[in-house]
C-alpha cells in the first residue's frame, strides 16, 4: 500500500501498524543494532511511484525502516512524505545487476543502487532477509 504520510492521521497510523506492526521499542532497536537503512539512491520504480518522483527535480532517494511484521520504504517528493508499506508475506527482495537491489510488493517496486563499496547497504539487506526468515509465520495458525 502506497500512502502519503505527511500529516498526522490516527487512522493511517492504525492501518500501517496493522500491516507491519508497531514500531520497535528503544531496547529492541538497540538489540537489533538499528532498524533504519542508509540513504538509498533509487534507479527505477513502478509507474505510480515514478509519477510521484518526477514531480521533484532533486536526487531520488529513499530509506527503509524495519518493523516487526514488515518494512516501510519512505521517500520524499517536494514537501510530502510517502510510504510504501510492505508486510513480510508480500515482500520480494532481489539482487539484480551487480550493483542493484529490487523491492517488490504486488505491482509496486523500487530499485536502488548498492555498489561493491556500499557494505552498509548489503549488510542492511541481509538483516531484513534474516529477520523475515526468523519472524515470518510458518503455520496457518500463526497468521
Amino acid at each position: 500500500m502506497l500512502v502519503n504520510n505527511s500529516y498526522k492521521d490516527p487512522e493511517l497510523t492504525k492501518k500501517v501498524n496493522n500491516e507491519v506492526g508497531k514500531p520497535f521499542t528503544l531496547m529492541q532497536r538497540i538489540k537489533l543494532g538499528g532498524i533504519g537503512s542508509p540513504k538509498l539512491h533509487i534507479t527505477s520504480s513502478s509507474i505510480e511511484i515514478h509519477n510521484l518522483l518526477i514531480l521533484d527535480n532533486s536526487i531520488k532517494t529513499c530509506n527503509i525502516e524495519l518493523r516487526p511484521k514488515g518494512i516501510l520504504v519512505g521517500f520524499g517528493v517536494r514537501l510530502e512524505t510517502y510510504l510504501l508499506v510492505i508486510p513480510f508475506y508480500k515482500l520480494h527482495l532481489y539482487k539484480g545487476k551487480a550493483d542493484e537491489y529490487s523491492i517488490y510488493r504486488d505491482h509496486y517496486f523500487l530499485k536502488f543502487k548498492a555498489g561493491k563499496n556500499d557494505s552498509a547497504i548489503h549488510k542492511y539487506v541481509k538483516k531484513i532477509l534474516s529477520y523475515k526468515v526468523d519472524n515470518s509465520a510458518t503455520h496457518i495458525e500463526d497468521l
